[in-house]
């Protein structure tokens, strides 16, 4: 599992520019599933079971927060633009890769003063992301442009894959979403060898950071009967934190955030199949953000859905923490769940 992880989160991939990500995606699903592609470049696997007219999505999102070029200034520093959320006290001083269009990488590093020559107000202030720059070591425009940089071109964090102390604390970039990558994978490789009732459909949706539209534009390619949209979640056990969300006590399934009231008869079943097979979980929420599960469940005529997401803590910043248990707890409960789902639970769960 942590190699495949490993190998994951060191891709590059923004919102836009998931290619290494969906080339991945795709290398690691050859022979395993039926491939397609949308026009917007979400990725497909299809594993038929013994009752293809049952169509089950799972999806987990391709890319990660990151920014893009800006400008290059006439002294060889890069202006910076959002792909994705970011807060302005998580980049200064963080060091990212620049990726060209001929793949490239540059290092660089998100300048700042010293606290040596801050002025009182400064020191009370967040340094807006439209004032920061990377800079790359190099003197001029000129020598940037010899490197290949461009406007455009994706910038993301730059650190490497970590265990922590704890072996099954996991360290690194773009755990959001690539968890999720993984578990569409994980799952279709152990569809392989076992019979399911339905149809899977493991999607690795583009641009869910920027307003979850590869979700919409997959959904309608596939027009699945039940949605389960796997993602992270917000960790609440920092110090002073409220501790209703743990690494370690198993994925969360969410009720409610702003993308999607969870449907409350697939949230049931799926309490009940993860107890059934003492899988451990915790109920969540965020009143802020939300998943793919928010374009799946509108497909259409709609589509009862899900979202089940795995703890993290520090997303949507330089690098997050997850626990190995929790994304293992996830492939098993999202595994017994594709096998729980023939036609007459959909029906029921759909017509309760």
């Amino acid at each position: 599992m942590s190699q495949l992880l490993k190998k994951l989160t060191m891709l590059e991939g923004i919102p836009g520019n998931e290619q290494e990500v969906r080339t991945f995606m795709r290398e690691q699903a050859a022979n395993k599933a039926q491939i397609s592609l949308d026009k917007l470049g979400s990725v497909v696997l299809e594993k038929i079971g013994t009752d293809p007219s049952i169509r089950i999505m799972v999806a987990g999102h391709l890319d990660e927060i990151g920014f893009m070029v800006s400008e290059i200034t006439k002294d060889g520093y890069l202006k910076f633009i959002p792909a994705g959320g970011w807060w302005g006290h998580v980049v200064l001083s963080q060091q990212f890769t620049v990726t060209t269009r001929s793949k490239r990488k540059i290092r660089g590093v998100v300048g700042s003063k010293p606290p040596h020559i801050l002025s009182v107000e400064e020191r009370k202030n967040v340094v807006e992301i439209k004032d920061m720059f990377l800079d790359i070591g190099v003197p001029s425009k000129k020598a940037a442009e010899a490197l290949g940089i461009e406007i455009g071109n994706m910038i993301t964090p730059a650190i490497e894959f970590q265990k922590l102390a704890n072996k099954k604390y996991l360290l690194a970039k773009a755990f959001d979403n690539r968890v999720g990558i993984g578990v569409v994978l994980e799952v279709l490789d152990l569809l392989a060898s076992n019979e399911h009732p339905n149809a899977y459909y493991g999607v690795g949706t583009v641009m869910e950071e920027v307003g979850l539209r590869g979700a919409q534009t997959a959904s309608n390619l596939v027009d699945p009967d039940i949605g389960i949209a796997i993602d992270v979640t917000i960790a609440t056990d920092y110090p002073g934190g409220n501790k209703e969300t743990c690494l370690g006590k198993g994925p969360c399934l969410m009720i409610y955030d702003s993308s999607m009231v969870g449907h409350v008869g697939l949230r049931e079943h799926v309490v009940k199949v993860a107890e059934e097979n003492h899988i451990p979980y915790q109920l969540s929420y965020l009143t802020r953000g939300g998943t793919d599960a928010g374009k799946m469940h509108l497909t259409k005529t709609g589509c009862p859905s899900i979202a089940i997401c795995i703890p993290a803590r520090y997303i949507h910043s330089h690098t997050s923490i997850i626990h190995e248990d929790d994304y293992d707890e996830t492939v098993r409960l999202v595994y017994e769940l594709i096998k729980s789902l023939d036609k007459d639970k959909v029906a029921k769960i759909t017509y309760q």
